[in-house]
């Protein structure tokens, strides 16, 4: 049995290769930097993908393209674009609420102008904290409209969406593979840091 003084030092500037073989500071911080570069376009990835979701929902409704809304029901000949769903599928102890302001104009504008800025925001990595927070508002009031979830007892991806657009709040998502950075620079921006 070694003792404490016995046991040799370990150098922690250096790490060691797959192969073995000692890495020097240089490579720790080129990895570093390449892990960073990856982080930085998933979360770009994850910005046009959640920003997609948002425009395809509005999409959809304004122009009854057949996947969840049909022609008939699209906005722009007439259907409601809350209606149906707040009509019809909330349960919980907030269904009663919902049910009220189903089909109103105020709810469905509100609605429709916060799915297209919401998602054009993102998928052009502008506002995304604005945005972000917006998104994750709407997100949590329609979990709040089925509550339980079907399929588990408190969680679903409406809140874990809503996760997902905090963390690119705070991480600039907007900066890669979006206009974050030339938005950032404006004037307006630049005295409201609350619009980047």
């Amino acid at each position: 049995m070694t003792t404490i003084a016995e046991r040799p030092t370990i150098d922690r500037t250096a790490t060691t290769t797959a192969r073995g073989e000692i890495a020097t500071p240089a490579e720790t911080t080129r990895e570093k930097a390449t892990r960073e570069e990856a982080t930085r376009f998933v979360l770009a990835g994850l910005r046009l993908a959640l920003g997609w979701t948002f425009l395809w929902a509005f999409l959809d409704k304004m122009f009854g393209l057949g996947h969840e809304t049909t022609t008939a029901q699209a906005w722009v000949n007439g259907g409601s674009p809350t209606k149906g769903f707040l009509g019809h599928a909330v349960a919980g102890p907030f269904a009663d609420l919902y049910r009220s302001f189903a089909g109103a104009a105020w709810a469905d504008w509100l609605f429709m102008l916060g799915l297209a800025a919401i998602g054009t925001a993102l998928v052009l990595g502008i506002g995304t904290r604005i945005a972000a927070v917006a998104g994750a508002l709407l997100l949590v009031m329609m979990w709040t409209a089925v509550l339980p979830p079907e399929n588990n007892p408190f969680m679903d991806d409406h809140l874990i969406y809503a996760g997902v657009l905090a963390v690119l709040a705070l991480t600039a998502a907007g900066d890669t593979l979006g206009l974050g950075r030339y938005w950032a620079r404006l004037p307006l921006v630049r005295r409201l840091p609350v619009l980047k």
